[in-house]
Formats: structure tokens, C-alpha cells, sequence
């Protein structure tokens, strides 16, 4: 395998969890999957890349969507097992990376995107939102998405001058190395995993950031409330949620307003916040906490254990869409 190569990763269950039942999340069917890959798989075409790498999936969404009879490009399936749990994603993520893939295409919220950048922080990628509440991925058309992977993955376009590389949590449990997020980390205080997903405030209690977008919905408005801070600001942000009443009047606790799910926007108490910078580590007070990585769940931690979180600029490099298509416009490189 080489360069000219782009891979895609395909979450068939990002976008069907308890949010769209606790709110009015966006639910995106398989077939609006696969026509979103098939687009892609046209987009990346075009630029005459001649395979793509998929990483095999439940719903079979990229065999489905490479089955059509204009498409002039040969889609391989790894030669991995399928277990159909989040560890495939991780998993394929690094196998491509040893295929030398030039740039990987996910559709997925922010979990998916995390599961992709456990396994490569090396290869660029162009991230479609299909969940909700997503930070780390945006909704770009498929068809713009393959075009730019296209861009990328044969270095037509220099990857510095269109892209960011993303920051990550890192989370150490005991010195050592546990876990990274690439949003936002929450302390929980619901001691089983259960349904996983993130959704009621009222259970979280302290919040790390690596992005606060105001235009977002979740944790990172909440943050944004409070300071915004982009992709490409070097810190973060740090906030502590206030348990008390939410009519009481304490003088430290900081009261907003944000869009915590789509179709919720409510009040949020406040009890600190802060910035944190790049490289920082955060030890926090010994006791149980379960922690929820990118809006879900993922481990508990007892009172034994010590948990730190380090904000760093480690991760995948994503890829601005309209920068990509920018530069490569200017420098003729869809002039046939």
C-alpha cells in the first residue's frame, strides 16, 4: 500500500444511542450513511486516487456504497476480525497507518473520532459528523470530503498549510497511561456505565476542555459560556458544575445559559472555571469517580487510585475542508 491511498472509517452506531431519546437528537439511518460514503467514494475518485481502505463494519456501509457501477475506484476491506465493538475502530485505525494511508475519511461523533486516534495520530483526517452533540468532526457534504482526503493524500496541497493538529486529554491513572479524549473529559458521579452516553448534567461534576465552541452543543457550549477557545488556541478549559439549587443566589457560583443537547437549552450553575495551558498536569483528589471520555462513559476509577488529566497538542492532524480546497484551487490543481 502507499500514499495514494485514502482510508475510510465508518461508524454504523454512531447517532443511535439514549440521546435521541432524552432529546431531540439527530438520528442518521445506514443508508444515509452509505450515500454519504458513496459521494465521498466519488469525491475521492475524482481526484485520481485509485483504492480506498474500509474498515470492515456491521452494516457493511462501505461495500454498500462502493456498489455502484459509475464508480471508477477499487475499495479493499482490511484483513481484520470484526467484533463490531469500539476496539475494531482503534484497531483498523492502526492498521492503516502501517498501510500507509494518506488521509482517512471517519463518519462518527467524537467517540468514533478518539476510537481513530487511539490507534494512528498520524494519519490526516477528514472527519463527517453523523451523531450528535460532535465538536471534533463537522458536517461537510460527502462528496467535498473525498475531493479534499483526495487533496491531501497525494500531498497536492502542503498538510501544514490545511490542517490543525488536534489537541487530546491524556488521562493517567497512577503515573500511568489509561486513556486520551479529544474533546472533553467528564467526572461523573454515577458509578455504573450503564447506557453510557452522557446526557444528564445533574450526575457531572467537573469538566476538562480541549475546545469550547459557541457554536456547539454540550459540555464545550457550556465552556464556550464561559471563554471560548478554538481548535487552534494553545489551552483549554477547565469547569466545576454547581450541585446547588437552581434558584439559590451563592455569590461564586456563575449562572449561563447553553444548548446542553439539541432541543435543550437550560440554565447552568457554575462553581469555578479556568484555562488550562498545554503540557499542565491536573492531579485530582483521591476518591471514586467514573469517567466519561468525549460524552461517554468509558471507566470508573476507585478512591485508591490517582487520576490526572494533561492537555496536549498530540493528536490527529484534521483537515480544513475549505482551506484545502482553497489552496489547491489556487494553485490550478483542477485545471484539466
Amino acid at each position: 500500500m502507499h500514499m495514494d491511498s485514502v482510508g475510510i472509517i465508518a461508524n454504523p452506531s454512531a447517532s443511535k444511542d439514549i440521546r435521541r431519546i432524552v432529546s431531540q437528537g439527530r438520528v442518521v439511518p445506514d443508508w444515509e450513511k452509505v450515500n454519504i460514503i458513496r459521494r465521498a467514494l466519488f469525491g475521492i475518485a475524482s481526484t485520481g486516487i485509485g483504492t480506498v481502505i474500509a474498515m470492515p463494519d456491521s452494516a457493511g456501509l462501505c461495500l454498500r456504497a462502493s456498489d455502484d457501477p459509475n464508480l471508477n475506484i477499487k475499495v479493499e476491506t482490511l484483513d481484520m476480525p470484526a467484533y463490531y465493538v469500539e476496539g475494531d475502530t482503534t484497531r483498523a485505525a492502526a492498521l492503516m497507518e502501517q498501510s500507509n494511508v494518506g488521509c482517512l475519511v471517519t463518519l462518527g461523533g467524537d467517540g468514533t473520532n478518539r476510537a481513530v486516534a487511539k490507534g494512528s495520530t498520524a494519519i490526516p483526517m477528514v472527519p463527517i459528523s453523523t451523531g450528535t452533540n460532535n465538536v471534533f468532526p463537522s458536517l461537510t457534504e460527502g462528496t467535498i470530503a473525498g475531493i479534499s482526503a483526495g487533496l491531501v493524500a497525494q500531498n497536492i496541497v502542503e498538510l501544514s498549510l490545511v490542517s490543525t493538529i488536534s489537541k487530546l486529554l491524556k488521562i493517567d491513572v497512577d503515573g500511568g497511561f489509561k486513556d486520551l479524549a479529544l474533546i472533553d473529559v467528564a467526572l461523573s458521579k454515577e458509578r455504573f456505565l450503564a447506557s453510557r452516553a452522557i446526557w444528564d448534567l445533574s450526575t457531572l461534576y467537573d469538566v476538562f476542555l480541549t475546545r469550547a465552541e459557541p457554536s456547539s452543543i454540550g459540555l464545550s457550549s457550556i465552556g464556550a459560556r464561559l471563554k471560548p477557545i478554538s481548535k487552534q488556541d494553545n489551552q483549554g478549559i477547565r469547569y466545576t458544575l454547581s450541585n446547588e439549587n437552581m434558584n439559590a443566589t451563592s455569590k461564586n457560583t456563575t449562572r449561563i445559559i447553553a444548548p446542553i443537547a439539541p432541543g435543550m437549552v437550560t440554565q447552568v450553575n457554575i462553581e469555578t472555571w479556568d484555562t488550562i495551558d498545554l503540557g499542565i498536569r491536573t492531579v485530582l483528589p483521591k476518591r471514586s469517580y467514573t469517567v466519561a471520555l468525549d460524552g461517554e462513559r468509558s471507566f470508573t476509577v476507585s478512591a485508591e487510585e490517582e487520576l490526572s488529566i494533561t492537555l496536549e497538542r498530540n493528536g490527529p492532524p484534521i483537515v480544513n475542508v475549505d482551506a484545502t480546497l482553497q489552496e489547491a484551487a489556487k494553485m490550478g490543481a483542477f485545471t484539466l
